[in-house]
């Protein structure tokens, strides 16, 4: 399917996981030209790739690249109970196996690796990073969920009890805590679109589902360090969502020395999506510009691949 007056392509394809489960994948190609490099989206908590984050998409093929989308487990288009994750490191293999499955088709291999993710898919993002530290180009954090803010957690004494609860209902809607869409979603045309996607799933927390979520962020929190790919991290200063502080921290800690971080006064948690049109153009220009950067400078991985394949030849050559 054409887009945008045939200049981008769309398609979708649903895809097995390894536990059974067929789960949906979306990707936004350039249509007249070679995509500079490839982007993979990991969408946020309750939402989806083919209608919520396709404004993004288009933006960053406009800008040049090929975007791959894939809605998680008990999400959007995929198979699973709605607003259900088993675990999410079941989350980050479907994610990483079919991101790595692109990169390795014939006419990707030699193309940038670009990681994106979205509040709960930021967390997502730095996994898939922690299982092929060396494989990926770079990544884009927005508003990265290293830590769910102290203000949407349940009160310590309730959670444990929702844990022993777990045990026995873990699909249960019962983890309360303030509106996800009204505390992210600074535009009330975008809050009222999210409730209008069937596709997004818009009850309560469900038991299980919760629990992971904290438990990945509290492992993600504590491992910062090992963050040793090139990135950037955009968080707005009023998000209400995730910690700032976290990211800044992440920003402090990585071992990495390419990094970036862009703190936006007045912005929300959606910054892909939830802003006012001129914030959003202020966050997508900050973005392209750093993706054309890593382009243009190529990168440390590509150098490496040229030099082995140069250096078979001379060999190759000497014995013959």
């Amino acid at each position: 399917m054409e887009l945008d007056n045939g200049s981008v392509q769309y398609d979708e394809e649903y895809i097995l996981n390894s536990r059974g489960l067929k789960l949906f994948t979306c990707k936004w190609i350039p249509v007249n030209e070679e995509p500079k490099g490839l982007i993979f989206i990991c969408h946020g908590y309750a939402l989806e790739c083919s209608i919520t984050m396709s404004s993004a998409a288009n933006r960053l093929v406009k800008a040049g690249f090929a975007v791959y989308g894939i809605d998680y487990e008990g999400h959007g288009k995929s198979s699973g109970l709605q607003g259900y994750i088993s675990s999410f490191n079941n989350v980050v293999d479907d994610c990483s196996n079919f991101f790595t499955r692109i990169c390795e088709k014939k006419k990707n291999k030699r193309k940038m690796r670009i990681l994106l993710g979205e509040s709960l898919g930021g967390a997502v993002l730095l996994m898939i990073h922690r299982k092929m530290p060396d494989y990926w180009d770079g990544a884009v954090l927005a508003a990265p969920m290293c830590k769910i803010a102290d203000k949407m957690k349940p009160h310590p004494l309730v959670t444990s009890v929702l844990k022993k609860l777990c045990n026995f209902i873990p699909t249960c809607r019962m983890i309360p805590g303030p509106d996800v869409i009204d505390t992210g979603c600074k535009m009330p045309e975008i809050r009222a679109q999210i409730r209008g996607n069937p596709y997004c799933y818009k009850g309560r927390p469900r038991l299980n589902t919760g629990l992971e979520l904290l438990k990945m962020s509290i492992e993600v929190e504590q491992r910062l360090n090992e963050v040793s790919l090139p990135f950037i991290i955009l968080q707005g200063e009023d998000d209400k969502v995730t910690d700032k502080a976290v990211s800044q921290q992440l920003y402090d800690v990585a071992s990495i020395s390419d990094k970036t971080l862009k703190l936006y006064p007045g912005m929300w948690h959606g910054l892909l999506y939830g802003e006012t049109p001129e914030n959003t153009e202020i966050v997508f220009s900050d973005i392209t510009d750093w993706l054309n950067q890593r382009f243009e400078l190529r990168n440390s991985r590509l150098e490496r691949e040229l030099k082995h394949q140069n250096d078979e030849i001379f060999i190759s050559k000497d014995i013959f």
